[in-house]
């Protein structure tokens, strides 16, 4: 009889911790997975398959309107994602406007006056939430917005891992603090994309997304008439380049005029980013260094990507993935907004 008992609670004891196990898989309630992997009870590209099939029809109907309107929208829908990202994990926290209770991060340095599309978020948001309210998140909106901004303008598509919950702050210190400026030396973008768990190849992939959008001259000004504050340009600049810029964004005044960063396509996703860069004729200094910064791993990499665009491709694909894949709220962390500009109200 005793030794019945011992099996009856071995078997109980057992079957406790399976059942636990499978409620509670380990990390499921953390909110974070390592960058660049996968969570294996998170994320994943079917993740609305029977809740809101249709989500990614929305985005891509919704997104052709308004790139058929302004071909530049969709470089700043490719911009939203990184600059969410980069702060405290991609969590939508970059859509909230300033509220009792919430300090914007669009007033951070380098969003101010800088970051939009907010408007297309918007009527994508209210779209999906006619088709399936309270399901789809503001932060899968971004990074479906990025994806589909990607593939209308010509870039690759990606199978893109969903299920990012909402946060309920921003943190416009960490804005400041995380997104590179324009003017980043080579190391301080290193180091900028480390502190993310990104790598090399991370950096100079992603950089190609600057093969879409325009930049204001206030981004690269300081190339054109102070680089090393000697009141002299940045020597690297292609010289003919360097005159279209200066007659566009002059010395004084201008500072919200705006150049394509990639004058040959503006509105293609290609690797002409690349081969501009190797000619001298890359718009901000951050795109530059990537050549001219003495890392000889980077600076292949600009070379592989200028003279391979299945590479390039190939390479962007995995890296989105992995900086779409920072710090997620899942499980039940977060919310999902009604309004991606305001938390929910409390009931």
């Amino acid at each position: 009889m005793a030794s019945t008992k011992t099996v009856l609670g071995a078997i109980f004891i057992a079957s406790f911790y399976l059942s636990a196990s499978i409620a509670f898989p380990p990390g499921h309630h953390e909110g974070s997975y390592p960058v660049g992997n996968s969570p294996t009870t998170g994320l994943s590209p079917d993740y609305y398959k029977f809740t809101c099939p249709q989500a990614d029809e929305i985005v891509v109907s919704i997104l052709k309107k308004a790139i058929a309107k302004e071909p530049r929208i969709a470089a700043s829908l490719l911009r939203l994602l990184f600059h969410d990202c980069f702060v405290q994990g991609c969590d939508a926290s970059v859509l909230l406007d300033d509220a009792e209770e919430v300090v914007s991060e669009k007033n951070a340095i380098p969003n101010k006056n800088s970051i939009r599309g907010f408007e297309v978020i918007d009527e994508i948001k209210a779209t999906l939430e006619k088709a399936c309210p309270h399901t789809v998140s503001c932060a899968d909106t971004i990074a479906l917005a990025a994806r589909a901004s990607t593939v209308l303008s010509g870039g690759p598509y990606w199978e893109l891992p969903l299920g990012r919950r909402d946060s309920k702050a921003a943190n416009m210190k960490l804005a400041n603090k995380n997104l590179p400026p324009p003017n980043a030396t080579l190391h301080r973008l290193i180091k900028f994309f480390e502190r993310q768990g990104l790598d090399k190849v991370d950096l100079v992939a992603l950089s190609g997304s600057h093969t879409i959008g325009k930049a204001r001259c206030v981004s690269f000004k300081q190339r054109l008439y102070n680089q090393h504050r000697d009141n002299r340009p940045d020597n690297t600049l292609e010289k003919g380049f360097y005159h279209i810029l200066a007659s566009a964004c002059p010395r004084t005044g201008g500072d919200n005029s705006i150049h394509p960063l990639d004058f040959s396509s503006p509105s293609k996703f290609d690797n002409s980013y690349y081969k501009l860069i190797l000619e001298g004729k890359g718009l901000l200094n951050s795109d530059e260094v990537l050549w001219t910064g003495k890392d000889p791993e980077i600076a292949g990499l600009v070379k592989s990507y200028a003279e391979n665009e299945p590479l390039f491709f190939e390479h962007y694909v995995n890296s989105i993935i992995k900086m779409g894949n920072i710090n997620p709220l899942v499980g039940y962390n977060g919310e999902i907004r009604k309004n991606c500009r305001r938390v929910n109200q409390e009931i």
